[in-house]
């Protein structure tokens, strides 16, 4: 297998390796290694992705009363390593392809492949304000359940209106006196039942058609500098806390040039999960068009790996 590439060490050749750990990549790992490939899945980050972060997950099937994210993610690593796939603790920095094999490239070393399975979905979305990366692990936070505790009985605001903001909301206010969720619109994007607990909450309170222009402190959050968008009132509201859900950005940029991507930086894929270069192929959120839903992201990996094993058979 490593013909064109001399140097290359069978220990890390592999008919297919998985960019990304979370359900995506997981569930390509599982359909890979059950297929009878030798797969590798490089993580940079957390076993379970952007899922490992949610204490409660009540939409995927078969679990009736809910499961933690960080419990989903491990129960699906141990799937998946039980029919063999090895996990390797890495950031990918560049593909390159020649003829028909691929050399990944990490800040481990390199891994060579017959096929490149794409799953490292997106991380979340920064502000952009003034304040804001001085002030990270001080006040300003992007995991409530990772920091929520920290703040007992304190005033904090979360930024942004979707099913995350307002499911991180939901959970600060267990421990939290206030929470304030500030949104740009005068309506929520979270799915109705969690509009419902939310507005339910005595804790919680909404600021609607406003932005966050700074967030003040020293060496600590402070407050935040509020613009509302309709009316152009600026005003600053105290808080010992910011928590920020706007969105998330795909982890993409050692891929342009290589696969298509569309102008958000999403990759672009067919039915099949191929993206138009041959033997890669791109599952989850990373994609265009993806649900982002953890359940999909699944099934994107199963649908990966099954065109992945089809692509590798077919080369020989």
């Amino acid at each position: 297998m490593s013909d064109y590439y001399p140097t290359m060490t069978t220990e890390r050749a592999y008919d297919v390796i998985i960019v990304g750990g979370g359900p995506a990549g997981l569930t390509a790992g599982l359909y890979s290694a059950r297929a009878g490939l030798s797969t590798l899945l490089i993580e940079k980050g957390v076993i379970g992705g952007q899922v490992a972060n949610a204490e409660l997950v009540e939409n995927y099937p078969g679990f009736p009363d809910g499961i933690s994210g960080w419990d989903l993610g491990q129960l699906m690593h141990r799937q998946s390593i039980k029919y063999g796939l090895k996990t390797h603790n890495a950031e990918v920095k560049g593909i390159e392809v020649k003829e028909r094999l691929k050399l990944v490239k990490t800040t481990e070393g390199e891994f060579l492949a017959k096929a490149v399975i794409l799953a490292g979905g997106s991380e979340l979305a920064k502000l952009g304000v003034a304040g804001e990366e001085r002030l990270i692990g001080r006040g300003v936070s992007y995991c409530a359940t990772c920091d929520g505790p920290l703040f007992r009985d304190k005033v904090v605001c979360v930024v942004g209106g979707g099913d995350a903001a307002v499911t991180e909301a939901l959970f600060l206010s267990r421990f939290v006196s206030k929470v304030f969720v500030i949104h740009r619109r005068s309506e929520l994007r979270a799915s109705k039942i969690l509009q419902e607990r939310a507005f339910a909450e005595p804790k919680i309170e909404f600021i609607w058609n406003t932005v966050v222009q700074a967030i003040a402190g020293d060496d600590e959050v402070s407050g935040v500098e509020l613009l509302n968008v309709k009316t152009g009132e600026r005003s600053t509201l105290k808080v010992s806390g910011v928590f920020i859900y706007i969105g998330l950005r795909p982890n993409t940029n050692y891929l342009k040039g290589i696969v298509p991507l569309d102008d958000g930086g999403l990759i672009v894929t067919n039915g099949r999960m191929e993206t138009g270069v041959p033997g890669i192929f791109a599952a989850g959120d990373i994609r265009r068009d993806s649900a982002r839903q953890a359940i999909t992201a699944a099934g994107d990996g199963a649908t990966a790996a099954l065109s992945a094993e089809r692509f590798i058979r077919g080369q020989e």
